[in-house]
């Protein structure tokens, strides 16, 4: 495993992690984590494909800058393709989850000539109505501010009192305590401007453009997040060449409440299109 970090211009470093051998897969946390949340996967894959785990704008080791517009997912897919090149890479399948999915997205619609497939861990195209939009924009600006004004212990405790997370209560204690680590690990800065950034009311909706995203493309949902389920089976409706997976017994995070199913899922899916 070797880490390393690739300055992409204007100000933003992003941090990597590259891990196995064989065919490049870039994976994409979800907010509030790193690319540490990858660990178990990329050792699930590491004999036959080679993982690069990216820590986002404002998140983990990579850099958290001061303007919120740097954050802007549409910019990060022109980051990515710029890492890619740094790091003399082609054409990858790239793995997002949660907000790295909507990132994913955006990659997809921007440089689809440097993807090979999709997987898509708990995906969102953005959210269609303007006024639910706007809504968005106006809770995660009052959230952006809460974890300014009273730090990031204060938020992480309130953030994982959130119903999206209940299932993770059956994660074992080391997971939770890895997890909660990630969480507390982030900076003030960059978790408050990624959410004025890169928040899902700020993005441009995908909705109508999924149709152009001529990849195979694996989404994958937790069963016990209908929510999700509803938005996959949304995405699947609209995609050239979807492959949907609802996984049993997990929530939102399915790479961490069912590690086991997941990995086997990607690496089948990944197999198939290599």
């Amino acid at each position: 495993m070797t880490t390393a970090g690739v300055d992409v211009g204007d100000g933003l470093r992003l941090h990597v992690t590259r891990a196995g051998e064989g065919p490049p897969v870039v994976l994409l946390h979800g907010f509030t984590g790193s690319g540490d949340t990858w660990r178990g996967l990329a050792t699930s894959l590491a004999d036959r494909f080679s993982t690069i785990a990216v820590d986002l704008p404002g998140h983990g080791q990579s850099s958290a800058p001061a303007a919120p517009a740097r954050y802007a997912l549409p910019r990060f897919a022109d980051d990515l393709a710029t890492l890619l090149d740094a790091l003399a890479l082609d054409r990858v399948a790239l793995l997002g989850y949660s907000m790295g999915a909507r990132a994913a997205l955006h990659v997809a619609r921007r440089h689809p000539d440097r993807l090979r497939a999709l997987v898509l861990e708990s995906a969102s195209p953005g959210i269609a109505e303007p006024a639910a939009r706007a809504a968005r924009v106006a809770q995660d600006a009052s959230l952006a501010a809460a974890i300014e004004r009273e730090g990031i212990e204060a938020f992480v405790s309130r953030w994982e009192r959130l119903p999206l997370w209940e299932s993770q209560a059956s994660l074992p204690p080391a997971a939770r305590e890895r997890l909660r680590a990630q969480r507390l690990a982030g900076s003030v800065q960059g978790l408050a401007n990624s959410l004025r950034g890169a928040g899902a009311g700020v993005e441009p909706p995908l909705h109508d453009q999924l149709g152009a995203i001529a990849l195979p493309v694996l989404l994958v949902a937790g069963a016990l997040d209908a929510k999700y389920v509803a938005l996959a089976q949304l995405m699947a409706a609209r995609l050239p060449w979807p492959r949907l997976e609802v996984v049993e017994a997990a929530g939102h995070a399915v790479h961490l409440e069912r590690p086991a199913a997941f990995a086997r899922l990607v690496a089948d899916f990944l197999t198939g299109v290599a």
